[in-house]
């Protein structure tokens, strides 16, 4: 198989001539356009934002928020796309901690487990608000679940074992299993996964 070698020539005035560009040219120009791509490309989407209506502005905003908006469908859906364990568990213990998605912890800090900030493992909490983790979004929430979940209950592979770790270590009230599993039941939750 022939190669064939691509060479770049750039014009000399004086002599009328075409003469072989250095090497360096062969890596600083495509850089220079691509940096000249982007740069025009930032430059346009923030002349873009600045120069907004205030009714684009008020749409722009609102887009914002039905990003962090929550649904019942979207949680359901964000569960089975992070493989939690035992999904209609965990929904019935938020269910129960949030008091049906209507708690100061939930509205304010995005928070549906009433998760603590977390010191030991890896989080997406922002930091700590009444006494909880907060969150940019009820979503990070979940991913925050969900990594509490690979740290500390790995090993579990039955829902007694979950519900007894539960009742060992999750929550301070006594009757907080009975609460959980009458959620389930309650609101048919193993049918929803």
């Amino acid at each position: 198989m022939k190669k064939y070698k691509f060479n770049l020539f750039i014009y000399d005035r004086e002599n009328l001539t075409f003469r072989p560009a250095k090497q360096i040219m062969y890596f600083y120009l495509p850089l220079l356009f691509c940096l000249a791509t982007i740069l025009s490309f930032v430059y346009g989407r923030y002349k873009k934002i600045e120069n907004l209506t205030p009714y684009e502005e008020q749409l722009l905003i609102l887009s914002l928020e039905d990003k962090n908006k929550f649904t019942e469908e979207e949680f359901i859906q964000l569960l089975k796309d992070l493989n939690v364990k035992f999904p209609h568990i965990a929904m019935a213990q938020s269910i129960v901690e949030t008091g049906h998605f209507k708690s100061r912890i939930f509205r304010e800090n995005n928070n549906l487990f009433g998760m603590k900030e977390s010191v030991r493992r890896v989080s997406t909490a922002k930091g700590t608000q009444h006494n909880h983790a907060y969150y940019d979004s009820w979503a990070e929430s979940v991913y925050d679940y969900a990594f509490y979940q690979c740290r500390y209950l790995g090993s579990i592979s039955s829902e007694s074992d979950y519900y007894q770790y539960l009742s060992n270590y999750y929550a301070e009230d006594e009757n907080y299993v009975s609460k959980v599993k009458n959620t389930v039941e309650k609101y048919r939750l193993k049918q929803k996964f």
